[in-house]
Order: structure tokens, then sequence, then C-alpha cells
């Protein structure tokens, strides 16, 4: 690798502000920590960096001390693709990976803060190779009692105010959500530091995981909503490891579920279809199947698979009104008849059939409760795109407008950008009412 075309070592050292000698000096303290001696100097790091010289296990031990990195997170045979900048990385599943999935997910935060921006999205073939595991391996309950630890007890009611405080956080109105950020921020902070560093018992331990996992999910939606992809992708995988160790199967499902959601989202619909796959083989729950389904169906549409479309989007009406003895998973209790009608409509109108797919949305749209702003705004973009589809751009100009008010009003920038990818289909309506303002708007 030539000096032109950064070594990820590099990037990731004059990301830290650290030249080749403050690294080497990083390495060797690094190893005397443990008590023992590094040989690593200017030259050898140059060596990795531009040579392509390979370090030996030991120091890449001590080069991810430097970069924070988690120890598990390390494979030295895979030098240098388990480094910040190639691809991100995807910690593998295990009962002792939680706490350092969570760790590295909360880097990603610090990283940002400290305007350090080396981090990278996953590639899609790890995220694939994730949710195959995952598909294939039954986690057994955590057992142990209590956690042979030294760390200060856990106790139920510390658990209890800390599942109370975050019921309360994450149900509040999406235009509130965006002031209660910081604080679920710092809950999982707390919830990270219990499990990686407290005694307790097993019913204890299960009820942390459970909570880390519902965190996770929430923070990467929150990521997500506002454009920091790499970070979103971080906490949903920590999430996975933390239902995971718990056994939670169908939040597992649910947070594959929203990685793919984010890949098709971001135009890669074959990964996000190749997630789903795996994610409904493990998934119990008919409503979550149902979710999982219609996401299925919208990633295949995106691909122009038509009869395989309609097949999941029949699945996934069918099991929307199939019965359970077990009640629904919280992470999709929203899923309702508007959002199948909506996606439905979504897929049918990448597919070409316009007019039905624009029934669909207009349907969706008006089963949609009011509480739900921001599934409004989005549903409202769609809209607008089936009406440009059908030649009324009148007709869309209004919803777009109705949508990019509702965003801007609640704060989801995840909603403005839907419609900002709508405006260039506007610039030849320029004289249509309602277009101009539209305009006007998206421009301000």
């Amino acid at each position: 690798m030539d000096e032109l075309t950064p070594h990820p070592l590099a990037v990731a050292r004059m990301a830290l502000g650290l030249n080749r000698v403050e690294l080497a000096d990083e390495i060797r303290a690094a190893a005397r920590r443990r008590n023992l001696r590094s040989g690593t100097d200017k030259q050898r790091v140059r060596k990795w960096e531009v040579d392509g010289v390979t370090p030996d296990a030991d120091s890449q031990m001590y080069i991810a001390e430097v970069l924070e990195i988690p120890r598990g997170a390390v494979d030295p045979r895979s030098w240098p693709h388990w480094l910040p900048g190639v691809g991100g990385m995807v910690i593998p599943l295990g009962q002792a990976s939680p706490a350092p999935a969570l760790r590295e997910a909360l880097r990603t935060t610090m990283e940002r803060s400290s305007r350090r921006t080396f981090l990278t999205a996953i590639s899609g073939s790890a995220l694939i190779t994730l949710a195959s595991t995952w598909a294939s391996t039954e986690a057994g309950a955590l057992t142990g009692e209590p956690i042979g630890r030294e760390g200060k007890p856990v106790g139920d009611d510390l658990v209890s105010l800390l599942e109370e405080t975050s019921a309360r956080l994450t149900v509040q109105e999406t235009e509130q959500r965006q002031h209660t950020a910081p604080l679920i921020d710092a809950l999982l902070t707390t919830t990270t530091d219990l499990i990686e560093g407290g005694r307790y018992n097993r019913r204890v331990k299960l009820r942390l995981h459970a909570l880390a996992a519902n965190l996770s999910q929430t923070v990467g939606w929150h990521r997500f909503d506002h454009g920091l992809h790499a970070e979103a992708s971080q906490y949903w995988i920590a999430g996975l490891h933390s239902a995971h160790a718990g056994s939670d199967r169908d939040m597992g499902a649910a947070l594959l579920g929203d990685l793919a959601y984010q890949a098709s989202w971001r135009d890669d619909p074959g990964t996000a279809a190749g997630i789903l796959e795996r994610a409904l083989s493990g998934t119990r729950h008919p409503a979550a199947q149902s979710l999982l389904q219609l996401r299925l169906a919208r990633a295949l549409a995106a691909q122009g698979e038509r009869r395989a479309t309609l097949r999941a989007l029949t699945a996934a009406e069918r099991l929307l009104d199939m019965s359970s003895g077990d009640p629904v998973p919280p992470w999709c209790a929203w899923m309702s008849p508007a959002d199948l009608a909506v996606d439905s409509g979504q897929a049918l109108l990448d597919l070409g059939d316009t007019r039905r797919a624009h029934a669909l949305i207009r349907e969706g749209q008006k089963l949609l409760p009011t509480r739900r702003a921001k599934t409004h705004g989005v549903f409202l973009t769609y809209q607008a795109k089936s009406h440009l589809n059908l030649g009324e751009p009148e007709r869309a100009a209004a919803a777009a407008l109705e949508a990019l008010q509702v965003a801007q009003r609640i704060g989801a920038p995840r909603c403005v950008e839907l419609v900002q990818g709508l405006i260039p289909r506007f610039e030849d309506h320029s004289s249509v009412e309602g277009v101009p303002e539209l305009l006007a708007l998206a421009a301000a």
C-alpha cells in the first residue's frame, strides 16, 4: 500500500492525532501494562502502514488497546479487516459478547463527538454472516446463581427503576423524543456498566440484557433518523448480542429486521433480503413474522422480484390476522393494517402497479392513528411519489408539503430526506399550484 492510499491503521492513527512515533510509544506502553516488552518503533509502524507487513498477534492486541477496540473484536488472522476503517466491526455472537458489543456501539458516539470520523458502514456480507450465525445458533439462557464477579451488587429494585425510566422515555410523543435522546443514551451507558461490572443473579442478568437490547434498538433508531447509519448499525448489532445472550429470539429478529430496513433504505435490497430470510427462520410470534415478511416484500420489490414479492405480501397479511397465545412483542405492537396497506402499496409501486399501489397507500393513510406523526410524514412521501407516478403533480405537491411540515415540526430528519429525494421531480412543474411553496420550504 503506497503513501497516497492511507492504510486503515494510518487513518485510525491520524484520527487520534498521533504520528508514527507517538503510536509506537503507545504500543510499547500497552505492552508494559502487561509486564511485557514491545520492540515497536516508527520504522515498524511504517512497515505496517506502507509496506503491507502484518503485525504479530501480540502487537495487534496492543494496537487494539490504543484504539480502544474490545479484545473480542480482534482477529489477528484477518488483519487489517478488524480495524475500524475497513467496513466497520462485527463482534462474533457469544455468551461473553454483549458487553464488548455495547462498548463498541458507545465508542462510535464518542468518536463522533471527538471528531474521529474514520468509522465506516459495515459490509452487507458481514451483516448476512452475522444473521446466519444468529439463525443457526440457539443461545441457551444465561445461567449461574450468582454471577461470580467482584463488583457492587445489582438488585431487582434498581433494575425495576431502570426499566420504568426506559419505558417512560421511549413512549413519549414523537415531538418530545428529540429532547429525551441524551437521557436514553445515558441509561444505556449505565446498563452497560452494570452488565460489565456488577454482581447479580441469573434473573437480574436476563433483565439487564433485555433492557440493553431494547435501549440499543431505540438509540439505533434515533441515530438512523438523523442519518448516522454507521452508529445505528452498531447499536442494533449490540442489541442483537444482548437479545441473543438472553435467548429472546423475537427481539433478535427485530434487530436484524432493523438492519435490513437500513440496508433497503441505503439502496442495498439484496443485503436486506438476505438478512430478513435468516431472521424469519428464527422468529416465533406471528406479528413479528408479519412485519419481517412485509419488509422482505419491500426488498424483493426493489429487485423486481414480482412473484416473490406477492408471496411475501400474502404471508404478511395472513400472519397479521393470525391469533397467538403469547402477547405481541412490544417492538412490533405498532404493526397495524395501516402499515400493511401502505408498505404493500409501496412494494407494488416499485413493481409498476401504480394505481393499485396508490389505492393501498391512500387506504393506509386513513387507517393510521394520529399519534404516529413520524409514520404519517413518511406515508405522505409515499403518497406524493405515487401521485407523481400517476401524473398528478398538484396532489403530489400537497402531500409532500404536508410531509415536510410534519417532519420539521417533530424533528424527523429521515422524513425530510425522503421529501428532498422527490424535489427534483417537482422542478419541471414549477407553475403547478403548491409546487413553488414546496420548493421554497425545501430550499429554506
